[in-house]
C-alpha cells in the first residue's frame, strides 16, 4: 500500500532532542503532528514509528525517543502528497523549522499545538482529499 500519513505525538514535559543534522532542538509540552509518506510500504513506515528500538534514519526517529506516539491517520494515495498535507497544517499551526523536510522545499513537516483535539481535527481534514481515510491507534509506549 502507498500513501500519506499524519502521526500524532505527545510531549509531556519540555525536552531537548539531538536530531542528527538539525542539532539539538527544544520541544515544549504539547502535541505534535508529523506528516510523512510511504510510497513503497506505508504499513511498514507507520509501524516503524511505534517501535521502541530502531535504527535512527530520520528526524522523527530521534524525536520519538522522547515523545509518545498517540495515533496515525493515513490515506492511500498513488503519489506523494505529504507536502500538500503539510502546507494545510502550516496554515493553522507553528512548524518546527527544517524538521522532516530535508528532501523537499517545505519549511517543516512537524507542527505543534497545545490542543490535541484541534490538531487531530486538522490532521484529518488535511488528509481528506485522499480516500479512504483510516486511523490507527496503538497502545502508547512509555517515553
Amino acid at each position: 500500500m502507498k500513501g500519506t500519513y499524519v502521526l500524532l505525538a505527545e510531549v509531556s514535559k519540555p525536552i531537548k532532542v539531538r536530531t542528527g543534522a538539525l542539532g539539538v532542538l527544544e520541544f515544549g509540552k504539547g502535541f505534535y503532528a508529523y506528516v510523512g509518506s510511504g510510497m513503497n510500504s506505508l504499513e511498514k513506515r507507520i509501524g516503524r514509528h511505534f517501535l521502541a528500538k530502531k535504527t535512527k534514519h530520520w528526524h522523527i526517529d530521534y524525536f520519538l525517543e522522547k515523545a509518545k506516539s498517540l495515533a496515525v491517520f493515513y490515506a492511500e494515495t498513488g503519489r506523494k502528497e505529504e507536502c500538500g498535507v503539510s502546507a494545510r497544517l502550516a496554515e493553522k499551526f507553528k512548524g518546527v523549522r527544517g524538521f522532516g523536510c530535508s528532501d523537499c522545499g517545505c519549511a517543516s513537516h512537524l507542527y505543534y499545538s497545545e490542543n490535541r483535539k484541534e490538531l487531530e481535527r486538522e490532521a484529518v481534514r488535511s488528509l481528506r482529499g485522499s480516500r479512504p481515510l483510516r486511523r490507527i491507534l496503538r497502545k502508547s509506549r512509555a517515553s
